[in-house]
């Protein structure tokens, strides 16, 4: 609908570059094209007044999404009580503008109220250099007398024509508290042409991780995430009837209430553009998070660290017990000691216990700090026990559901006055314990509450407890230490979303479970993931050989939960050596492109590889469980064709040179002698 006669504030560009991108708007036909020279997205607000989808485009390929003329789509899909916004609902334009970002980009808003003055709704876009990756949020500002309430909004708002292709699915199981075989397990699910949907219920305690990718038969790819920790549940269908494939995305149990001239901000979400397999399409995602989502990792010389963790004593802890470690820890090498569950006078009550600390844990610290290494703490911090003062004191902060963690109750973090506590009480540990490292453990970081007595509405209890909860807590809590680094855990991987990323540096996978799902978890997690992202634990009851240790090279830190004080010293000269080669090519494998190879299983021969472009390096580590092969004919991916290579092994003497073109065409064997072997691959460039 054009402007007439409507008192409303328009600024005009006409074009608006920052860098490679840009954003250019058509005055005349109300339309907006985005472009970095790999991506370009345009969208129109029609003369009729409906703000629409038209076209993304790979600018590299030629790929073209272009929207169905059987199913118009917008960027605009949300409901409040009675009111749905969406293709079919006439706007007229208030305000639009671009501006830089300065992670090398553009930010384009534009402003919209529905003809009926009901709402205003700002949509905003971000495209940043060198990413095929359209950023996307919605913001609503409620115009009418009363309170409304959002009961639905659909985060991933793209429907496309399906040019009478067919198209696979692809998803990635995540973490769950009770064990099961298909944890991380990648899935992929050719689509049901009659519109049968393929889901995805992801955030914390769902089902899978927070992306879904897409491919037809021409290798055409889409790919989505969404920055939400809380549940979800996303479905792609295909209708080849009309004509389209469709995405949806909404926050479940959705009633968040918005005030008179108030606004609802809707979760970021991001759609980009692949051509390829799904190596492809998980690279693209990775150097996206990486450079624009997620919180930044330490001197990548230094990071993903070695660290120890206490759990291999459980909370069977002291003093002289973690003293006696830490000795050993540091002249293995290394970098970060944890002090994991049962320091603490109960769960909920933060305060070292002094019958396992007489001097004090701020003393363990600094000797820990002394021996050259960083000092981490375990923090549930969404738990108390019963008799802890917290909830002793105040009885209704406990939330409805109890997950009933080590025996504790569950926190209702939205509630205000339980959360500004914990805040305080975060920046009381950090500050009396001299922490570097937060592990952020618990079960379901956000939970449901239906309490009337909080300040959150409850029926909202999934928004409100993962925006207004666990978000705001950790936000404050490293706002006002920022120095401290998080880990995210919540018994395992359970919380695999790229809301997630932007809070910790880190996140486990598999909790600790032993070698083969360790490397299970690494094999799907870094689909969607940086290898920094697929944190992995080791246990004693993995023993001590290359089999052992080689299954946790490849991905983010490396968790020792050994007793290392109990070992002999051929066992500390080995692990030692271990440790050492984990560092020397933790950054390769955390900057290159991830190739799945092959998938782990237990009566199987598994293989995972890196390629790190800017260094012309390779790493694979090629793994036999309990399969009957003694040798493995490895072909890696990803090499310069032209460029001859030096292939050397960590166990086998063998040494080869030939051009990327031959080892990708011919490969070469690896050695796995019996059950339970292994081999780390390097292959280095010649100068």
């Amino acid at each position: 609908m054009r402007l007439s006669g409507i008192g409303v504030s328009i600024t005009l560009l006409a074009g608006l570059a920052f860098g490679g991108a840009q954003s250019n708007f058509d005055a005349d036909q109300n339309t907006w094209t985005l472009s970095n020279g790999w991506i370009r997205a345009s969208f129109q607000l029609t003369p009729e007044g409906y703000f629409l989808t038209q076209q993304i485009s790979d600018l590299q390929s030629g790929d073209q999404w272009a929207a169905s003329p059987n199913r118009p789509t917008s960027p605009v899909c949300l409901q409040t009580d009675s009111d749905l916004f969406d293709a079919q609902t006439q706007f007229i334009l208030v305000a639009q503008h671009a501006e830089s970002v300065s992670l090398g980009g553009i930010r384009q808003f534009i402003t919209l109220q529905d003809v009926k003055g009901r709402a205003q709704i700002t949509v905003v876009f971000d495209l940043f250099n060198n990413h095929p990756v359209l950023r996307y949020s919605l913001r609503y500002k409620n115009l009418t007398p009363g309170t409304t309430h959002i009961t639905w909004i659909n985060m991933v708002p793209w429907s496309f024509d399906d040019l009478g292709k067919r198209y696979t699915a692809f998803r990635i199981n995540q973490w769950s508290v009770v064990a099961k075989p298909q944890d991380f397990e990648p899935l992929q699910t050719l689509l049901d042409t009659s519109g049968a949907g393929v889901e995805v219920y992801s955030g914390a305690d769902g089902q899978q991780c927070g992306w879904l990718a897409l491919r037809d038969s021409d290798q055409r790819g889409l790919f989505t995430g969404w920055e939400f920790d809380g549940r979800t549940k996303t479905t792609v269908r295909q209708d080849s009837g009309k004509g389209y494939v469709q995405f949806s995305s909404t926050v479940l149990e959705l009633n968040h209430p918005v005030e008179t001239l108030s606004e609802f901000q809707g979760p970021n979400t991001f759609i980009g553009l692949f051509h390829g397999d799904w190596d492809e399409a998980g690279y693209r995602t990775q150097r996206f998070v990486e450079s624009v989502l997620a919180k930044p990792a330490p001197d990548s010389k230094t990071f993903p660290y070695v660290s120890w963790d206490s759990w291999g004593y459980q909370d069977k802890i002291d003093e002289q017990i973690l003293r006696r470690n830490a000795d050993v820890a540091a002249n293995l090498g290394v970098q970060l000691f944890v002090v994991d569950l049962g320091w603490a006078r109960s769960i909920g009550d933060w305060h070292a216990d002094p019958a396992k600390f007489p001097n004090g844990l701020g003393a363990l610290s600094d000797y820990v700090h002394s021996l050259g290494m960083k000092f981490g703490l375990h923090f549930a911090l969404a738990e108390a026990d019963p008799s802890s003062p917290v909830l002793r004191d105040n009885p209704d902060w406990s939330a409805t559901e109890d997950s009933n963690y080590f025996g504790a109750a569950s926190l209702c973090l939205s509630n205000k006055p339980a959360q500004d506590w914990l805040i305080q009480e975060g920046i009381r540990m950090i500050d009396e314990y001299h922490v570097d490292w937060i592990v952020q453990d618990g079960q379901n970081m956000v939970k449901q509450c239906t309490k009337t007595t909080h300040t959150h509405d409850p029926a909202d209890s999934n928004y409100a407890n993962a925006v207004q909860g666990i978000n705001a807590v950790v936000s404050a809590i490293q706002q006002a230490r920022p120095n401290v680094l998080w880990e995210n855990c919540e018994d395992g991987g359970s919380m695999m979303t790229f809301n997630m990323v932007k809070s910790y540096v880190t996140s486990i996978t598999n909790d600790a479970s032993g070698a083969l799902p360790s490397r299970q978890a690494v094999y799907g997690a870094t689909y969607p993931f940086p290898p920094r992202y697929a944190e992995r634990y080791m246990l004693d009851s993995d023993g001590l050989t290359p089999y052992a240790t080689h299954s946790y090279r490849f991905g983010g830190p490396w968790v020792l939960m050994t007793k290392v004080a109990d070992l002999q010293a051929d066992q500390v000269a080995f692990l030692k050596d271990q440790v050492q080669n984990y560092k020397n090519q933790r950054t390769d494998i955390s900057a290159g492109k991830v190739f799945h190879i092959l998938a782990p299983g237990a009566n199987a021969t598994d293989a995972i590889q890196s390629y790190n472009e800017t260094t012309d390096t390779a790493v694979a580590v090629v793994t036999r469980a309990a399969s009957s092969g003694s040798t493995y004919l490895l072909k890696p991916k990803g090499l310069q064709a032209q460029n001859r290579y030096t292939v050397w092994f960590e166990i086998s003497p063998v040494v080869y040179s030939q051009t990327g073109a031959q080892l990708m065409a011919n490969g070469f064997r690896v050695m796995l002698p019996q059950p339970f072997s292994s081999e780390v691959v390097h292959i280095e460039a010649q100068q």
